[in-house]
């Protein structure tokens, strides 16, 4: 904690506190506040003196409590705290420097409502500051969005109306495990009833989803973001097989999730995996990993790099 913080912010830190862990005591209070146990129960006193009603008890479960229908003031930001948010959210969304932009527009209120010597900072920071967009992020429709977060939050199953890369529609009946931002995309990790398996979509090619009455339980132990990044390249129409003439453990490091999973073979090691667009898999992931290779299944996939050998081939005809 700040050690230049007033008694009143440090009495509002106390409220968010109590907000978000209802029960703390004032042992608890003075850790998280950086203060004295008997300064923690004086922002408590001040924060009653307010008009804030917290409720206390004593015994091992008592601790602090807001009294119910607490009316709370505004939040309350540093100038650190609405900085590092205008920094995260330009950094996630460049397009929303832009005023016209939907999270831009909403940035704007957040700055407006900020106090003036904070709020002409953050202001000047998103005017003046530049965020190159990052070519592999896709926004999703914040509607889909919510829609899949809420059927996670409720665990009932959904209807998903999904256009892949390469233009195919189709709909599943799946379970949606977790929504999961990674790399600046946003995939829904799910069952699928259809498939009988795991599978990621991107929320941004999902174009409709339909909550059922049927529930469902997620598997215990769940880690989203290791299933995710395990499921990516599994599941989509077209098989791909690529053997490395080097070990796992350099070409690891260049292989990106969706395009499989690596495994050792002999000496080397091998890629194993699928794809929705072979000429996206040929012309950008493959030649991005530095080591000799072979395509040795999947026949959209060899046609693809054949394609892209015979474009290259062909800007070189007139050289000597």
């Amino acid at each position: 904690m700040p050690a230049g913080l007033s008694p009143t912010a440090r009495a509002l830190r106390a409220l968010e506190i109590l907000q978000n862990r209802p029960g703390a005591t004032a042992d608890e209070l003075a850790e998280r506040l950086g203060v004295t146990e008997r300064a923690a129960r004086r922002y408590v006193g001040i924060l009653r003196e307010a008009g804030i009603p917290v409720e206390s008890a004593r015994g091992p479960y008592g601790g602090y409590r807001l009294g119910r229908g607490t009316r709370l003031p505004p939040v309350v930001f540093t100038e650190s705290e609405a900085l590092g948010l205008v920094m995260a959210v330009l950094d996630g969304q460049p397009a929303a420097a832009d005023v016209d932009d939907l999270v831009g527009a909403a940035l704007g209120k957040v700055i407006r409502a900020l106090p003036e010597s904070v709020g002409r900072q953050a202001a000047a920071l998103r005017e003046h500051a530049s965020a190159a967009p990052n070519r592999n992020s896709a926004r999703p429709d914040p509607a889909t969005t919510s829609a899949l977060v809420a059927a996670v939050a409720s665990r009932r199953r959904v209807l998903v109306r999904y256009r892949s890369e390469s233009g195919a529609e189709w709909e599943a009946e799946v379970d949606p495990w977790a929504v999961v931002v990674r790399y600046g995309r946003w995939y829904l990790l799910c069952h699928s009833h259809s498939a009988d398996a795991i599978r990621t979509y991107r929320v941004d090619r999902i174009r409709a989803v339909q909550q059922t009455a049927l529930e469902f339980e997620p598997p215990d132990g769940l880690d989203p973001v290791a299933a995710l990044e395990e499921n990516l390249g599994t599941g989509w129409e077209f098989p791909t097989r690529v053997v490395f003439n080097a070990p796992l453990a350099e070409v690891a490091p260049w292989i990106r999730p969706p395009m499989g999973r690596l495994e050792p073979s002999g000496g080397g090691c091998v890629l194993v995996g699928s794809t929705s667009n072979p000429a996206m898999y040929a012309q950008e992931w493959l030649p991005s990993v530095p080591f000799a290779f072979r395509v040795d299944g999947g026949p959209e996939l060899r046609t693809a790099v054949a394609t892209l050998v015979s474009r290259f081939a062909a800007a070189l005809a007139d050289l000597p």
